[in-house]
Protein backbone atom coordinates (compact mmCIF):
# COMPACT_ATOMS: atom_id res chain seq x y z
CA UNK A 1 0.00 0.00 0.00
CA UNK A 2 1.05 3.37 -0.86
CA UNK A 3 0.31 6.67 1.46
CA UNK A 4 -3.22 7.61 2.31
CA UNK A 5 -3.86 3.85 2.08
CA UNK A 6 -3.60 3.72 -1.42
CA UNK A 7 -1.94 1.11 -3.61
CA UNK A 8 1.62 1.38 -5.01
CA UNK A 9 1.06 1.06 -8.96
CA UNK A 10 4.23 0.53 -10.97
CA UNK A 11 4.14 2.12 -14.29
CA UNK A 12 6.35 1.46 -17.51
CA UNK A 13 6.49 4.60 -18.91
CA UNK A 14 9.96 5.50 -17.39
CA UNK A 15 13.54 6.43 -18.34
CA UNK A 16 15.22 3.22 -19.57
CA UNK A 17 16.58 0.74 -16.82
CA UNK A 18 14.55 3.02 -13.89
CA UNK A 19 11.45 1.53 -12.35
CA UNK A 20 8.46 3.93 -10.79
CA UNK A 21 6.61 3.48 -7.82
CA UNK A 22 3.48 5.64 -7.37
CA UNK A 23 0.41 5.38 -5.59
CA UNK A 24 -2.76 5.02 -7.29
CA UNK A 25 -4.90 8.08 -6.41
CA UNK A 26 -8.14 6.41 -7.81
CA UNK A 27 -9.74 5.03 -11.08
CA UNK A 28 -11.92 6.91 -13.70
CA UNK A 29 -14.26 6.07 -16.97
CA UNK A 30 -13.03 9.74 -18.34
CA UNK A 31 -10.30 11.93 -17.37
CA UNK A 32 -10.01 15.52 -18.56
CA UNK A 33 -6.81 16.99 -18.20
CA UNK A 34 -7.31 20.63 -18.14
CA UNK A 35 -10.55 22.76 -16.52
CA UNK A 36 -11.38 25.86 -19.27
CA UNK A 37 -15.06 26.37 -20.19
CA UNK A 38 -14.03 23.73 -22.88
CA UNK A 39 -12.55 20.80 -20.61
CA UNK A 40 -15.67 21.46 -18.02
CA UNK A 41 -18.24 20.94 -20.77
CA UNK A 42 -16.52 18.02 -21.94
CA UNK A 43 -16.78 16.25 -18.26
CA UNK A 44 -20.42 17.76 -18.24
CA UNK A 45 -21.49 16.14 -21.36
CA UNK A 46 -19.82 12.63 -20.56
CA UNK A 47 -21.29 12.56 -16.57
CA UNK A 48 -24.67 13.40 -18.05
CA UNK A 49 -24.37 10.66 -19.92
CA UNK A 50 -23.20 8.43 -17.01
CA UNK A 51 -19.78 8.46 -17.13
CA UNK A 52 -17.55 8.93 -13.72
CA UNK A 53 -15.32 11.58 -14.67
CA UNK A 54 -12.21 13.49 -13.13
CA UNK A 55 -11.79 16.90 -14.33
CA UNK A 56 -7.83 18.47 -13.56
CA UNK A 57 -6.98 22.13 -12.94
CA UNK A 58 -3.65 23.67 -12.30
CA UNK A 59 -4.96 26.62 -11.57
CA UNK A 60 -6.96 27.55 -8.51
CA UNK A 61 -10.32 28.00 -10.45
CA UNK A 62 -12.28 26.50 -13.96
CA UNK A 63 -12.96 28.36 -17.13
CA UNK A 64 -9.65 29.17 -18.22
CA UNK A 65 -9.24 32.25 -20.58
CA UNK A 66 -13.36 32.82 -19.70
CA UNK A 67 -11.86 33.41 -16.07
CA UNK A 68 -8.55 33.31 -15.33
CA UNK A 69 -7.31 36.01 -18.48
CA UNK A 70 -10.43 37.63 -17.69
CA UNK A 71 -11.42 37.66 -21.79
CA UNK A 72 -15.24 38.43 -20.80
CA UNK A 73 -16.93 38.11 -23.81
CA UNK A 74 -18.72 34.98 -26.04
CA UNK A 75 -19.40 35.81 -29.36
CA UNK A 76 -22.63 35.10 -31.24
CA UNK A 77 -24.51 31.59 -31.30
CA UNK A 78 -25.92 32.81 -34.54
CA UNK A 79 -25.45 32.68 -38.14
CA UNK A 80 -24.16 35.50 -39.74
CA UNK A 81 -27.35 37.03 -40.51
CA UNK A 82 -28.86 36.40 -37.02
CA UNK A 83 -32.09 34.18 -38.53
CA UNK A 84 -30.62 30.65 -37.56
CA UNK A 85 -29.37 29.32 -34.00
CA UNK A 86 -25.80 27.49 -34.88
CA UNK A 87 -24.54 26.78 -31.23
CA UNK A 88 -26.91 26.07 -27.75
CA UNK A 89 -25.43 23.33 -25.41
CA UNK A 90 -23.52 24.29 -22.56
CA UNK A 91 -22.64 27.91 -23.80
CA UNK A 92 -26.28 28.76 -23.94
CA UNK A 93 -27.17 27.05 -20.49
CA UNK A 94 -24.17 28.60 -18.54
CA UNK A 95 -24.90 32.20 -20.03
CA UNK A 96 -28.70 31.30 -19.05
CA UNK A 97 -27.46 30.28 -15.59
CA UNK A 98 -25.36 33.76 -15.45
CA UNK A 99 -28.32 36.07 -16.12
CA UNK A 100 -30.31 34.89 -13.35
CA UNK A 101 -27.61 36.73 -11.22
CA UNK A 102 -27.65 39.95 -13.79
CA UNK A 103 -23.61 38.71 -14.15
CA UNK A 104 -24.01 38.67 -18.37
CA UNK A 105 -25.56 41.28 -21.03
CA UNK A 106 -26.88 39.41 -23.76
CA UNK A 107 -27.08 41.94 -27.30
CA UNK A 108 -28.83 39.63 -30.22
CA UNK A 109 -27.27 40.85 -33.77
CA UNK A 110 -23.80 41.79 -32.24
CA UNK A 111 -21.22 39.55 -34.06
CA UNK A 112 -18.25 41.18 -31.91
CA UNK A 113 -19.62 40.05 -28.52
CA UNK A 114 -22.99 38.38 -28.06
CA UNK A 115 -22.16 38.26 -24.48
CA UNK A 116 -20.13 40.38 -21.82
CA UNK A 117 -20.78 38.42 -18.42
CA UNK A 118 -18.52 38.69 -15.16
CA UNK A 119 -15.74 36.65 -15.06
CA UNK A 120 -15.83 35.98 -11.37
CA UNK A 121 -19.60 34.96 -11.08
CA UNK A 122 -18.35 32.50 -14.18
CA UNK A 123 -16.12 30.50 -12.01
CA UNK A 124 -18.54 29.74 -9.12
CA UNK A 125 -21.21 28.74 -11.81
CA UNK A 126 -18.78 26.28 -13.58
CA UNK A 127 -18.11 24.85 -10.08
CA UNK A 128 -21.80 24.82 -9.64
CA UNK A 129 -21.67 22.71 -12.86
CA UNK A 130 -18.93 20.47 -11.87
CA UNK A 131 -20.33 19.42 -8.62
CA UNK A 132 -23.78 19.15 -9.85
CA UNK A 133 -22.79 16.37 -12.03
CA UNK A 134 -20.84 14.08 -9.85
CA UNK A 135 -17.79 15.15 -11.24
CA UNK A 136 -14.40 14.74 -9.22
CA UNK A 137 -12.65 18.17 -8.96
CA UNK A 138 -8.90 18.16 -8.72
CA UNK A 139 -7.70 21.95 -8.45
CA UNK A 140 -4.47 23.15 -8.08
CA UNK A 141 -3.07 19.70 -9.38
CA UNK A 142 -0.55 19.54 -12.37
CA UNK A 143 -0.59 17.01 -14.94
CA UNK A 144 3.34 16.07 -15.17
CA UNK A 145 3.33 12.72 -17.59
CA UNK A 146 1.60 9.39 -19.27
CA UNK A 147 1.46 5.73 -17.78
CA UNK A 148 1.58 3.23 -20.75
CA UNK A 149 1.78 -0.71 -20.02
CA UNK A 150 3.52 -2.76 -21.83
CA UNK A 151 2.33 -2.64 -24.80
CA UNK A 152 2.13 1.18 -25.16
CA UNK A 153 -1.54 1.53 -24.40
CA UNK A 154 -1.95 4.97 -22.39
CA UNK A 155 -3.45 4.11 -19.25
CA UNK A 156 -3.09 6.44 -16.60
CA UNK A 157 -1.62 9.81 -15.97
CA UNK A 158 0.58 11.25 -13.21
CA UNK A 159 -0.42 14.36 -11.47
CA UNK A 160 1.29 16.07 -8.77
CA UNK A 161 -0.44 18.52 -6.19
CA UNK A 162 -0.06 19.00 -2.39
CA UNK A 163 -0.48 15.52 -1.93
CA UNK A 164 2.91 14.66 -3.89
CA UNK A 165 2.96 12.79 -6.99
CA UNK A 166 0.36 10.10 -7.86
CA UNK A 167 -1.22 7.94 -10.62
CA UNK A 168 -4.86 8.58 -12.01
CA UNK A 169 -6.31 5.34 -14.26
CA UNK A 170 -8.65 6.14 -16.88
CA UNK A 171 -10.44 4.75 -19.86
CA UNK A 172 -10.56 7.76 -22.25
CA UNK A 173 -8.70 10.43 -21.57
CA UNK A 174 -9.47 14.19 -23.21
CA UNK A 175 -6.68 16.46 -23.22
CA UNK A 176 -8.22 20.14 -22.64
CA UNK A 177 -5.24 21.25 -21.85
CA UNK A 178 -4.68 24.09 -24.11
CA UNK A 179 -1.15 23.69 -25.31
CA UNK A 180 -1.92 19.76 -25.87
CA UNK A 181 0.40 18.79 -22.75
CA UNK A 182 -1.06 14.70 -22.68
CA UNK A 183 -0.46 14.81 -26.71
CA UNK A 184 2.88 16.30 -26.75
CA UNK A 185 4.34 13.62 -23.89
CA UNK A 186 2.63 11.03 -26.28
CA UNK A 187 5.04 12.16 -29.04
CA UNK A 188 2.01 12.56 -31.24
CA UNK A 189 2.87 14.32 -34.42
CA UNK A 190 2.55 18.60 -33.90
CA UNK A 191 2.96 21.52 -35.56
CA UNK A 192 3.73 25.50 -34.70
CA UNK A 193 2.64 28.06 -36.80
CA UNK A 194 5.79 30.07 -38.24
CA UNK A 195 3.88 33.46 -36.40
CA UNK A 196 1.92 32.56 -33.86
CA UNK A 197 -0.91 34.80 -33.19
CA UNK A 198 0.43 36.95 -30.31
CA UNK A 199 -1.18 36.44 -26.70
CA UNK A 200 -2.84 39.46 -24.47
CA UNK A 201 -2.94 40.70 -21.14
CA UNK A 202 -6.41 41.87 -19.84
CA UNK A 203 -6.94 43.74 -17.28
CA UNK A 204 -9.60 45.40 -15.52
CA UNK A 205 -9.58 49.47 -14.32
CA UNK A 206 -11.71 51.60 -12.88
CA UNK A 207 -12.49 55.39 -14.20
CA UNK A 208 -11.21 53.62 -18.03
CA UNK A 209 -14.47 54.17 -19.07
CA UNK A 210 -14.24 58.14 -19.01
CA UNK A 211 -11.67 57.94 -21.46
CA UNK A 212 -12.16 54.92 -23.27
CA UNK A 213 -13.11 56.94 -26.74
CA UNK A 214 -9.44 58.81 -27.05
CA UNK A 215 -7.30 56.01 -26.18
CA UNK A 216 -6.37 54.98 -30.07
CA UNK A 217 -6.02 58.54 -30.33
CA UNK A 218 -3.33 58.73 -27.65
CA UNK A 219 -1.74 55.36 -28.64
CA UNK A 220 -1.06 57.14 -32.50
CA UNK A 221 0.08 60.07 -30.79
CA UNK A 222 2.60 58.32 -27.93
CA UNK A 223 3.00 54.42 -28.16
CA UNK A 224 6.76 54.77 -29.28
CA UNK A 225 6.95 57.11 -25.97
CA UNK A 226 5.94 54.36 -23.72
CA UNK A 227 7.22 51.18 -25.72
CA UNK A 228 3.61 50.09 -26.50
CA UNK A 229 3.31 48.19 -29.26
CA UNK A 230 0.57 49.09 -31.83
CA UNK A 231 -2.58 46.46 -32.07
CA UNK A 232 -5.96 46.15 -31.48
CA UNK A 233 -7.42 47.96 -28.27
CA UNK A 234 -11.00 46.66 -27.53
CA UNK A 235 -12.94 46.18 -24.37
CA UNK A 236 -16.43 46.72 -22.62
CA UNK A 237 -18.13 47.25 -19.10
CA UNK A 238 -18.12 44.64 -16.46
CA UNK A 239 -21.72 43.50 -15.95
CA UNK A 240 -22.83 44.54 -12.44
CA UNK A 241 -19.38 46.42 -12.04
CA UNK A 242 -18.15 49.47 -11.75
CA UNK A 243 -14.51 48.32 -13.64
CA UNK A 244 -13.75 48.04 -17.25
CA UNK A 245 -12.28 45.32 -19.15
CA UNK A 246 -9.38 46.01 -21.23
CA UNK A 247 -7.80 44.57 -23.48
CA UNK A 248 -5.06 46.56 -25.12
CA UNK A 249 -2.01 45.02 -25.21
CA UNK A 250 0.02 42.59 -27.44
CA UNK A 251 2.89 40.30 -26.75
CA UNK A 252 5.24 39.85 -30.05
CA UNK A 253 7.51 36.96 -30.35
CA UNK A 254 6.22 34.59 -27.52
CA UNK A 255 5.22 31.19 -27.75
CA UNK A 256 3.88 30.09 -24.43
CA UNK A 257 4.36 26.79 -24.47
CA UNK A 258 7.64 27.59 -24.08
CA UNK A 259 8.40 27.77 -19.72
CA UNK A 260 10.67 31.32 -20.89
CA UNK A 261 8.56 32.31 -23.36
CA UNK A 262 5.69 32.25 -21.15
CA UNK A 263 7.46 34.32 -17.88
CA UNK A 264 8.08 36.68 -20.42
CA UNK A 265 4.99 37.44 -21.69
CA UNK A 266 3.56 37.19 -18.43
CA UNK A 267 5.79 40.13 -17.38
CA UNK A 268 5.20 42.05 -20.96
CA UNK A 269 1.86 41.81 -20.79
CA UNK A 270 1.44 42.92 -17.15
CA UNK A 271 4.05 46.03 -17.91
CA UNK A 272 2.40 47.01 -20.79
CA UNK A 273 -0.79 47.59 -18.79
CA UNK A 274 1.15 49.74 -16.58
CA UNK A 275 2.52 51.51 -19.71
CA UNK A 276 -1.31 52.52 -21.18
CA UNK A 277 -2.17 53.49 -18.03
CA UNK A 278 0.95 55.83 -17.11
CA UNK A 279 0.20 57.46 -21.19
CA UNK A 280 -3.59 58.11 -19.93
CA UNK A 281 -2.01 59.73 -17.00
CA UNK A 282 0.32 61.73 -18.60
CA UNK A 283 -2.02 63.27 -21.08
CA UNK A 284 -5.17 63.27 -19.11
CA UNK A 285 -4.73 63.58 -15.74
CA UNK A 286 -7.89 64.68 -14.74
CA UNK A 287 -8.96 61.14 -14.88
CA UNK A 288 -8.46 58.85 -12.07
CA UNK A 289 -7.37 55.64 -12.73
CA UNK A 290 -7.20 52.40 -10.78
CA UNK A 291 -5.95 48.88 -11.62
CA UNK A 292 -8.37 46.31 -9.66
CA UNK A 293 -7.64 42.88 -11.33
CA UNK A 294 -4.83 41.48 -13.26
CA UNK A 295 -5.15 37.83 -14.85
CA UNK A 296 -3.68 35.00 -13.23
CA UNK A 297 -3.05 33.81 -16.94
CA UNK A 298 -2.01 35.90 -19.91
CA UNK A 299 -4.82 35.36 -22.93
CA UNK A 300 -3.22 32.80 -25.05
CA UNK A 301 -4.62 32.41 -28.46
CA UNK A 302 -2.25 29.93 -30.34
CA UNK A 303 0.63 27.52 -29.41
CA UNK A 304 1.21 24.11 -30.82
CA UNK A 305 -1.25 22.01 -32.88
CA UNK A 306 -1.14 18.51 -33.18
CA UNK A 307 -1.75 16.44 -36.46
CA UNK A 308 -5.45 14.49 -36.76
CA UNK A 309 -7.38 12.94 -39.01
CA UNK A 310 -8.25 16.11 -41.15
CA UNK A 311 -6.75 19.14 -41.20
CA UNK A 312 -9.41 22.08 -41.12
CA UNK A 313 -8.43 24.49 -43.44
CA UNK A 314 -8.57 28.08 -44.13
CA UNK A 315 -10.80 27.55 -48.04
CA UNK A 316 -12.89 25.18 -46.31
CA UNK A 317 -14.19 27.99 -42.88
CA UNK A 318 -14.58 31.04 -45.55
CA UNK A 319 -16.50 28.64 -48.34
CA UNK A 320 -18.89 27.00 -45.35
CA UNK A 321 -17.66 23.69 -46.14
CA UNK A 322 -20.12 20.87 -44.61
CA UNK A 323 -18.76 17.75 -43.27
CA UNK A 324 -20.81 14.24 -42.59
CA UNK A 325 -18.95 14.45 -38.90
CA UNK A 326 -19.39 18.18 -38.06
CA UNK A 327 -19.35 18.55 -34.28
CA UNK A 328 -19.26 22.32 -34.16
CA UNK A 329 -20.50 25.26 -35.94
CA UNK A 330 -19.38 28.78 -35.82
CA UNK A 331 -20.27 32.25 -37.06
CA UNK A 332 -16.95 34.19 -35.69
CA UNK A 333 -15.00 36.14 -38.18
CA UNK A 334 -11.12 34.99 -39.22
CA UNK A 335 -9.17 37.43 -37.19
CA UNK A 336 -5.48 37.12 -38.67
CA UNK A 337 -3.36 38.68 -35.65
CA UNK A 338 -0.21 40.06 -36.87
CA UNK A 339 3.63 39.16 -35.96
CA UNK A 340 5.01 40.74 -38.60
CA UNK A 341 3.03 44.09 -38.33
CA UNK A 342 0.66 45.71 -36.18
CA UNK A 343 -3.12 45.08 -36.46
CA UNK A 344 -5.32 42.56 -37.10
CA UNK A 345 -6.49 41.36 -40.58
CA UNK A 346 -10.39 40.62 -40.34
CA UNK A 347 -11.74 38.07 -43.04
CA UNK A 348 -15.91 37.49 -43.44
CA UNK A 349 -18.06 34.87 -45.33
CA UNK A 350 -19.03 37.48 -47.69
CA UNK A 351 -15.89 37.78 -49.48
CA UNK A 352 -15.24 40.91 -47.73
CA UNK A 353 -11.96 42.16 -45.19
CA UNK A 354 -10.49 44.77 -43.30
CA UNK A 355 -7.18 45.43 -42.27
CA UNK A 356 -7.35 47.29 -38.43
CA UNK A 357 -5.04 49.24 -36.67
CA UNK A 358 -5.73 51.00 -33.68
CA UNK A 359 -5.91 54.82 -34.28
CA UNK A 360 -5.89 54.42 -37.93
CA UNK A 361 -8.48 54.03 -40.84
CA UNK A 362 -10.09 50.18 -41.28
CA UNK A 363 -8.58 49.16 -45.05
CA UNK A 364 -11.29 47.29 -46.89
CA UNK A 365 -10.78 45.37 -49.70
CA UNK A 366 -11.84 41.90 -50.74
CA UNK A 367 -10.62 38.46 -50.70
CA UNK A 368 -12.96 36.74 -52.91
CA UNK A 369 -14.93 38.37 -55.68
CA UNK A 370 -18.77 39.03 -55.25
CA UNK A 371 -21.06 35.94 -55.21
CA UNK A 372 -24.89 35.53 -55.50
CA UNK A 373 -24.91 33.97 -51.92
CA UNK A 374 -22.92 33.47 -49.24
CA UNK A 375 -22.40 30.91 -46.40
CA UNK A 376 -23.51 32.32 -42.94
CA UNK A 377 -21.93 29.72 -40.73
CA UNK A 378 -18.79 27.17 -41.38
CA UNK A 379 -18.51 23.86 -39.70
CA UNK A 380 -15.54 21.86 -37.89
CA UNK A 381 -15.58 18.17 -38.68
CA UNK A 382 -14.85 15.59 -35.54
CA UNK A 383 -11.60 13.95 -37.19
CA UNK A 384 -10.08 17.34 -36.65
CA UNK A 385 -9.71 16.34 -32.62
CA UNK A 386 -8.69 12.83 -33.01
CA UNK A 387 -5.04 12.27 -33.46
CA UNK A 388 -5.76 8.12 -34.18
CA UNK A 389 -2.42 7.26 -32.42
CA UNK A 390 -3.49 6.30 -29.08
CA UNK A 391 -7.38 4.74 -28.84
CA UNK A 392 -8.44 6.04 -25.82
CA UNK A 393 -7.01 10.29 -26.41
CA UNK A 394 -8.98 12.85 -27.76
CA UNK A 395 -8.35 16.70 -28.01
CA UNK A 396 -10.16 19.74 -27.16
CA UNK A 397 -9.72 22.78 -27.64
CA UNK A 398 -7.10 25.28 -29.60
CA UNK A 399 -4.70 22.59 -29.87
CA UNK A 400 -7.32 20.90 -33.05
CA UNK A 401 -5.38 20.49 -36.11
CA UNK A 402 -6.26 23.30 -38.37
CA UNK A 403 -4.35 26.44 -40.88
CA UNK A 404 -3.53 29.68 -39.46
CA UNK A 405 -6.73 31.02 -41.63
CA UNK A 406 -8.86 28.42 -40.21
CA UNK A 407 -7.93 28.99 -36.76
CA UNK A 408 -7.99 32.44 -36.79
CA UNK A 409 -11.98 32.19 -36.99
CA UNK A 410 -12.72 29.11 -35.31
CA UNK A 411 -10.67 29.51 -32.14
CA UNK A 412 -12.75 31.48 -29.73
CA UNK A 413 -14.80 30.53 -26.90
CA UNK A 414 -17.84 29.48 -28.24
CA UNK A 415 -16.78 27.38 -31.11
CA UNK A 416 -14.06 25.63 -28.63
CA UNK A 417 -16.74 24.60 -26.01
CA UNK A 418 -18.66 22.88 -28.49
CA UNK A 419 -15.28 21.06 -29.18
CA UNK A 420 -15.53 20.18 -25.53
CA UNK A 421 -18.63 18.58 -25.58
CA UNK A 422 -18.47 16.81 -28.64
CA UNK A 423 -15.22 15.15 -26.99
CA UNK A 424 -16.92 14.28 -23.92
CA UNK A 425 -19.78 12.61 -26.20
CA UNK A 426 -17.18 10.58 -28.33
CA UNK A 427 -15.06 9.55 -25.64
CA UNK A 428 -17.99 8.38 -23.64
CA UNK A 429 -19.31 5.80 -26.57
CA UNK A 430 -16.16 4.95 -27.08
CA UNK A 431 -16.13 3.88 -23.55
CA UNK A 432 -19.16 2.60 -23.47
CA UNK A 433 -18.79 0.36 -27.12
CA UNK A 434 -15.43 -0.55 -26.13
CA UNK A 435 -14.02 0.51 -28.90
CA UNK A 436 -11.44 3.39 -30.54
CA UNK A 437 -12.45 6.80 -30.26
CA UNK A 438 -11.37 6.95 -34.04
CA UNK A 439 -14.24 4.02 -34.77
CA UNK A 440 -17.13 6.04 -33.09
CA UNK A 441 -19.70 6.59 -35.20
CA UNK A 442 -19.83 10.62 -35.93
CA UNK A 443 -23.60 10.41 -36.64
CA UNK A 444 -24.42 8.77 -33.33
CA UNK A 445 -22.19 11.57 -31.80
CA UNK A 446 -23.76 14.46 -33.82
CA UNK A 447 -27.45 12.50 -32.71
CA UNK A 448 -26.24 12.38 -28.92
CA UNK A 449 -24.96 15.86 -28.60
CA UNK A 450 -28.46 16.97 -30.26
CA UNK A 451 -30.62 15.05 -27.56
CA UNK A 452 -28.31 17.04 -24.72
CA UNK A 453 -29.25 20.38 -25.94
CA UNK A 454 -26.88 21.19 -28.86
CA UNK A 455 -28.21 22.44 -32.56
CA UNK A 456 -26.18 20.18 -34.93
Amino acid sequence: MGMLGRPVYAYSHAPKGKTKDLPLHHETDICVLGGSCTGVFAAVRAARLGARVTIIEKQNAFGGVATNSLVFVWHSLKNTTFDKDIIAGCTRETMDRLQKRSAVIEKDGNPSGAFRFNSQELKIELDEMVLEEGIKPMLHTWYSEPVTDSNGHLTGIVVQNKDGRSVIKAHQFIDATGDGDLAMSLGIASYTAEQLLPPTTCAHIDGYNKVRWEVNDLLKKHHEEFNIPLGFVWGNNIPDSSSFMLAGTRVYGADCSKAEDLTKAEMEGRRQVRAIMDMIRKYHPEHDLSLTALPSLIGIRQTRQFRCMHQLTGEEVLNGTSFEDAIAYGSYRVDIHHQDKPGITFKYLDGTQEYVVSGKDRLKSRWREKTETNPTYYQIPLRSIIPGKYNNLILAGRMLDADLVAFSGVRVMVNMNQLGEAAGVAAYLAAQQNKPIAEVNADQVRKTLNKGGSVL
